[in-house]
């Protein structure tokens, strides 16, 4: 969780032209996977773990977006488990959730915020 005091490193992840519109792709920050997702059709930029805590596969990237009571989700692709993109919060009832991480786009960069 971020705090006031926190110290985050922001990396290029990648070009805007890398990520379909309204999917993800994976990146790698030193030995940590990042989903990266661009929900075009509320032209907003997302970043999670990878790592589907369910069955601890790397598959999050290739998940499908959508919304759930206005909250933007992903469904992890074998699972169908579904986090907030927000919060990280599992949205189907379970005890598990995921890491999430700022983006921003700069000048057609997209940039992953990571704490120090």
């Amino acid at each position: 969780m971020l705090t006031d005091q926190t110290t985050l490193n922001w990396f290029a992840a990648c070009n805007v032209a890398d990520v379909p519109a309204n999917g993800g792709v994976c990146v790698k920050y030193q030995e940590t996977q990042i989903a990266l997702f661009h929900f075009a059709r509320r032209d907003e930029w997302y970043a999670t773990q990878n790592e589907c805590p369910h069955r601890k596969q790397m598959a999050l990237s290739r998940g499908m977006i959508g919304t759930q009571n206005d909250e933007p989700k992903v469904a992890c692709p074998f699972h169908k488990k579904t986090f907030s993109l927000t919060t990280g919060e599992c949205l189907t009832g379970d005890e598990c959730s995921i890491k999430t991480y700022p983006v921003k786009v700069d000048n057609g960069q997209v940039w992953i915020g990571v704490e120090d």
